[in-house]
């Protein structure tokens, strides 16, 4: 598996819609630029589904990808080591942020056990059936995963963007529910933008203290002395700093954007995922969208060298997905206005005018015809 096929296989979003949505937008009864940032959203998403006016957003679906991270035993994380499960559970019994905004807005969500560090048995089978292996390794020190587990993570993910797009989705919520995924986060936002890791270091979606601020940025520095010789191998910095939430989450956004199918992102994690995605497919970015700013340093690294702006920044930092379901209801608003509301009808002042241009011109075609009949029968 070599991730830099990718490039092969990905198409930029259809430039020849988009111009034809902004055309149309021109002649909607709503002033352009009266609706700000809804324009450009609606104009990305008639792009991407190749459609112009745009289509309404029928089927969202919230995606989350769990994981345990081994470095978190070294107290870098506002949660315990290993207790993501906890977070998957809050979800399925609807009592987590994400789980109830999802029931707010009717958006059906699917977690995949990438790499949770739990006995199967506390939670159902069609989560965990798909675990790649039983958390991540210790990213200072040891290699996060096995390069067959980085590719079998990478497949996985590539798995489930075929069953969304298969399934009739038409835009992914994307987020993670892992405890120490920001540190591996940080780490390959670090090495691929060339950056310290005091720079990039955030608080994460649990907080912690000063202390705990430290900790992390000695792990993310030392993680980072193991990633900088094989950056270039995209599937070999997966294994060797990631995990396996964010390799499976890298060959989802990148299988996204191969069947067409947007996403939008969250926080940190799913930055980090989409600048490796970035790496192996320049125009991927394209096909992504960011929810949210996170308030985490690495992702505002990530986003700027994708040139992705945020829609929003509500300082939202419970991760998990919120921060991009949150900005779903905009962008639903976006593709309804631009696709219901009605054009304008023509000027009719203009229309007059260009009535009496005609006749004007017809009236001095006949009286050339007549000045010609004249100086024929002389």
């Amino acid at each position: 598996m070599n991730l830099d096929d990718f490039s092969d296989l990905i198409e930029r979003p259809d430039g020849g819609v988009r111009r034809d949505a902004e055309e149309r937008r021109e002649r909607l009864n709503v002033p352009v630029g009266a609706l700000g940032r809804l324009d450009e959203l609606a104009e990305w998403l008639s792009a991407a589904q190749q459609s112009a006016p745009v289509r309404t957003i029928e089927q969202p679906r919230v995606v989350l990808f769990a994981g345990d991270h081994g470095v978190a035993r070294l107290d870098v994380s506002g949660r315990a080591a290993g207790t993501a499960h906890e977070l998957v559970r809050a979800t399925l019994e609807g009592a987590s942020p994400l789980a109830v905004l999802a029931r707010r807005y009717a958006v059906p969500v699917r977690i995949v056990d990438a790499g949770l560090d739990c006995d199967p048995e506390l939670l159902p089978e069609a989560v965990v059936r798909t675990r790649v292996r039983r958390g991540s390794g210790r990213i200072d020190v040891e290699d996060a995963l096995t390069a067959e587990e980085a590719r079998a993570a990478v497949r996985l993910g590539i798995a489930v963007a075929d069953e969304e797009a298969d399934s009739g989705t038409d835009l992914v919520v994307l987020g993670d529910l892992s405890v120490g995924g920001t540190t591996a986060a940080a780490t390959l936002i670090a090495a691929l933008c060339g950056t310290d890791a005091s720079v990039v270091t955030g608080r994460g979606g649990a907080g912690i203290d000063d202390l705990a601020w430290m900790r992390k940025c000695a792990a993310v520095r030392d993680a980072l002395r193991r990633a900088r010789p094989v950056l270039g191998d995209q599937l070999e910095l997966l294994a060797t700093v990631g995990g396996a939430d964010l390799a499976a989450m890298t060959g989802f956004l990148l299988q996204c954007a191969v069947r067409r199918l947007p996403v939008i992102l969250d926080g940190v994690v799913g930055a980090a995922a989409a600048l490796v995605g970035q790496r192996a497919a320049f125009r991927a970015p394209d096909w992504w969208l960011a929810g949210q700013a996170s308030g985490e340093p690495a992702q505002a690294k990530a986003l700027d060298r994708m040139a992705l702006n945020p829609v929003l920044d509500h300082g939202v930092i419970v991760g998990e997905g919120c921060g991009a379901l949150l900005a779903l209801p905009l962008v639903q608003a976006a593709a309804a206005l631009a696709a219901e509301l009605p054009e304008r009808e023509p000027d009719a002042d203009a229309e007059a005018d260009a009535d009496a241009d005609g006749n004007a011109d017809a009236d001095g075609a006949g009286d050339e015809t007549d000045g010609g009949a004249q100086e024929a029968t002389g």
